[in-house]
C-alpha cells in the first residue's frame, strides 16, 4: 500500500470536514493525515488528505470526494511534483545537564526553541516526515514530556495550481 497525498478545496463552512470524514469513515478507509485551512480565499479551505491503499482504492476516494457538493477541487499529488511539510512542537526534558547536548541537536535541525524552563524546552520544527521523525528519534533518549503534530500540508510544485492539471 503506498502513501498518496490529495489536495481537496472545499467550501469554507461548518459541517464540510465532517462530511468527508464520514465518507471516509462509512467505506472503512483510513486517514493517516488530515490537515484543513483557510486559502488565500476566505470562502475556501484546503484540505491536505493523506492515505494509503493502491491506486483502485485511492481513484475510489477521489470519485467520492468528487460527489460531495462542497468539494470544489481535487487533486492527487505525486511525491516528485508536490511539496510536502508538517509541523510538530515538542516539549523535552532538558535538566542543567544535558540542555547542552539537547540544544546541539535542536540546532542540527534547525529547529526552533520557543519556550525555556528549568526542566524542560519546548521546539519547533517543521520539515518533511522524515526529517521530524529522525529528530524525534535523536531526542528521544532525552525524554520526550510532551508532542503534538500538525499533519502534512502539501501544494504542488510548479506555477500551477490546483484548478490546473499536472
Amino acid at each position: 500500500m503506498h502513501r498518496h497525498v490529495l489536495s481537496v478545496l472545499v467550501s469554507n463552512h461548518s459541517g464540510v470536514l465532517s462530511r468527508v470524514v464520514g465518507l471516509f469513515s462509512r467505506r472503512g478507509y483510513n486517514i493517516d493525515s488530515l490537515s484543513v485551512g483557510e486559502t488565500e480565499h476566505p470562502e475556501m479551505s484546503r484540505m491536505t488528505i493523506v492515505a494509503r491503499g493502491d491506486d483502485q482504492i485511492i481513484d475510489q476516494i477521489i470519485k467520492q470526494l468528487d460527489k460531495l457538493h462542497d468539494v470544489l477541487y481535487i487533486k492527487q499529488l505525486p511525491q516528485n511534483l508536490a511539496v510536502c511539510s508538517e509541523l510538530a512542537l515538542v516539549k523535552i526534558e532538558a535538566s542543567s545537564q544535558t540542555r547542552i547536548e539537547v540544544v546541539g541537536i535542536i540546532d542540527l535541525f534547525d529547529a526552533t526553541i520557543v519556550d525555556v524552563a528549568t526542566e524542560a524546552l519546548t521546539v519547533e520544527i517543521t520539515g518533511d516526515k522524515d526529517e521530524i521523525d529522525t529528530f524525534l528519534k535523536m531526542v528521544e533518549p532525552f525524554n520526550i514530556k510532551e508532542m503534538t503534530r500538525t499533519g502534512i500540508i502539501a501544494l504542488q510544485k510548479g506555477n500551477a495550481d490546483i484548478k490546473e492539471e499536472f
